[in-house]
């Protein structure tokens, strides 16, 4: 979600710059089913142009007319959306509808923790009960001190007897890919399709343009040992794509002393354990905790043959292994398809009362 969130801020900040009216609708609880969990946004401008979703695509066009009486007085509201004659989901979801009106300051300075990749909360006041008042709202919190609402026209109190929905908003999920053949460029287009940031990390002396890998933040041109590793973190995968046994292995090399949440080698396993073999012979202080983030061959069993079908498989694998999921055929799984959101780790804390 922290990749949705960029969005919105940017397109706030277009329309803040064009005079243009904001307010924000957020799904902060939920009963049953539903397409999308709490902690989803939507920014709605005046001009009626939207920017993320609370659902599928069925849900935005109710929360665009409900939005309209909080352009009108200023005041948020909750929204509820039952959707078990409207909704293949059957859920029932409970919005938060609220002015959206940041400073330029603050605006900076949650762009400054998104590129610094540091974590901070933003927690949503509401109520089932209450339908709109000053209280409902939502806060960002860097630190217990440094802490700022949506607006200046709402009050949220985390003291109050309102429900809070508390979210953590952590680095954007980072895909580094070490190569640059056309495979690379196909892993790249999907990773950056599905909300990541890319980086490529190319040789020196061939040199590539950004605008070869569409979707790419930056061409890192570097040598192995001269890697800077600094960036990588546990919201950060890596694949290693050069076709080339010795670099991929001072690569690995060179990685080390990382803790990414995934590293991906191609070929066959045969290839895999002769790389793990010469890192381990090489570099006998390698961690067991490093190798364990090593999977080879990168993908899951899907069948892929082409590029673009390999690049989904490893994206599917990836998305697995930070989700901490065993890839089955969702008909095969019992109970409800999405682990009930009070479980999640990656981007929702918890929901207190």
């Amino acid at each position: 979600m922290t990749h949705e969130f960029k969005e919105i801020l940017e397109s706030y900040q277009i329309a803040k710059q064009q005079g243009i009216t904001a307010v924000m609708a957020t799904v902060v609880d939920i009963e049953g089913s539903s397409y999308r969990r709490p902690g989803v946004g939507m920014l709605i401008l005046q001009n009626g142009k939207m920017t993320g979703a609370v659902s599928g695509g069925c849900v935005e066009k109710e929360v665009w007319r409900q939005a309209q009486s909080v352009f009108m007085t200023g005041i948020s509201k909750m929204m509820t959306y039952d959707g078990k004659y409207r909704l293949g989901c059957e859920g029932i979801l409970y919005i938060l509808i609220e002015p959206f009106d940041m400073s330029q300051d603050q605006i900076v300075s949650i762009q400054q923790y998104l590129v610094s990749r540091t974590s901070f909360e933003i927690e949503s006041c509401y109520s089932k009960n209450v339908y709109d008042h000053s209280d409902l709202g939502s806060i960002v919190k860097f630190t217990e001190t440094k802490v700022f609402s949506y607006s200046y026209r709402t009050s949220p109190n985390v003291n109050t007897d309102l429900s809070c929905f508390v979210r953590k908003i952590v680095p954007c999920f980072k895909l580094l890919i070490i190569g640059t053949e056309h495979d690379a460029i196909q892993l790249c287009q999907l990773a950056s399709a599905t909300g990541w940031e890319v980086d490529i990390v190319s040789s020196p002396k061939s040199p590539i343009q950004l605008d070869k890998f569409p979707g790419a933040q930056r061409v890192i041109e570097s040598l192995p040992e001269d890697l800077d590793i600094s960036f990588i973190d546990t919201q950060t995968a890596i694949v290693l794509m050069s076709h080339n046994f010795a670099k991929d292995l001072l690569y690995l090399q060179a990685l080390t002393e990382t803790c990414p949440a995934y590293i991906g080698l191609l070929g066959p396993s045969q290839r895999r354990e002769k790389l793990l073999s010469a890192l381990i012979e090489y570099f006998p202080e390698v961690t067991d905790s490093f190798l364990d983030t090593i999977h080879g061959p990168a993908g899951l069993n899907l069948g892929a043959e082409t590029p673009q079908e390999i690049a989904i498989s490893i994206i599917a694998e990836i998305l697995s292994v930070i989700r901490n999921q065993e890839p089955i055929s969702l008909q095969e799984k019992s109970g409800a398809i999405h682990d009930h959101y009070n479980k999640k780790t990656i981007n929702v804390i918890s929901t207190k009362t």
